[in-house]
């Protein structure tokens, strides 16, 4: 008489824990990358912002004060900041009126979209080239300039470079916030619309009462990746003017450079730990303000 095989079915609880020590397994790479290449280097950051990183001197907060009566510093972070609340405001608001304009519109919509996704794929130093052929002394806008009689302006040296910076940004991540307010667009329902519709709202109401509640979450994601990539303008700016440009450019980034080459370590490492934690303050705020 053949014996017959009993299966026994495992408790829930079992299967759950294999499960998640398999994803474990897999997360455990990313898990060890981030240790190791960016979660441990960050603390030996903030340790030698703390010392006199020649001699191993423990100094406390003197790198902290040195670096904030710093007149470089001041002018930097003032640049910086101004930089940023110029920057994504307008970003924000000019990809999300571009979006809905394209989300609306049916006529080669698939080329506009691909149009503004270009600035993405253009290397940078093709960029600061292209923006030196265009704002040099002898450049284009100046030859335009000369052809009725106007005086040549040295659009790098003067304080038109700020704003020079402002659409370099702008025109660079334009493309990518538009992606990001479609996808927030298209998981809105057709028939929130239809139905509010019929019961007489106009364009305005609907854009008030149904578009933007919808988009709160895709407003938080635009605006943190808007703000990290506002630290990326740094290398059009220094490919175009070089590591000192005009005191209207000069961002955080480069004296976070100029302090990298003259390998003041701890000014360095005291002003990227000020940079991360002022970072970190302004996300929890727009998450506490989105309701994220």
């Amino acid at each position: 008489m053949k014996q017959q095989k009993l299966f026994v079915k495992k408790p829930k609880h079992i299967l759950q824990n294999k499960k998640t020590n398999v994803y474990f397994l897999f997360m455990l790479p990313s898990i060890l990358g981030v240790l190791i290449f960016i979660f441990i280097p960050f603390l030996d950051v903030i340790i030698k912002s703390f010392f006199n990183v020649t001699n191993g001197e423990f100094v406390g907060l003197k790198n902290y004060i040195n670096i904030l009566l710093n007149e470089a510093f001041k002018l930097a972070s003032f640049n910086t900041i101004k930089f940023i609340f110029i920057c994504i405001p307008l970003l924000v608001s000019m990809s999300l009126i571009v979006a809905i304009l394209l989300n609306n519109i049916t006529f080669k919509q698939n080329f506009f979209k691909t149009t503004f996704l270009v600035p993405m794929a253009i290397p940078v130093a093709s960029v600061s080239l292209l923006w030196n052929i265009t704002f040099n002394n002898k450049g284009a806008i100046n030859g335009i300039l000369n052809n009725y009689d106007i005086s040549s302006i040295n659009w790098l040296n003067s304080n038109f470079a700020f704003w020079i910076l402002v659409f370099t940004y702008i025109w660079r991540n334009l493309g990518y916030n538009i992606v990001l307010w479609l996808a927030g667009l298209s998981n809105i329902s057709k028939s929130l619309y239809e139905a509010s519709s019929v019961d007489g709202a106009n364009k305005r109401q609907l854009f008030i009462f149904i578009t933007l509640p919808n988009l709160i979450p895709t407003v938080f994601t635009v605006s943190v990746l808007s703000l990290l990539n506002s630290f990326k303008v740094f290398r059009e700016a220094y490919l175009i003017a070089g590591e000192y440009p005009h005191s209207s450019m000069y961002m955080l980034q480069h004296i976070f450079n100029n302090w990298f080459m003259s390998l003041d370590i701890d000014k360095l490492s005291a002003g990227a730990t000020i940079l991360s934690v002022v970072i970190f303050v302004l996300i929890l705020m727009l998450q506490k303000r989105l309701g994220e």
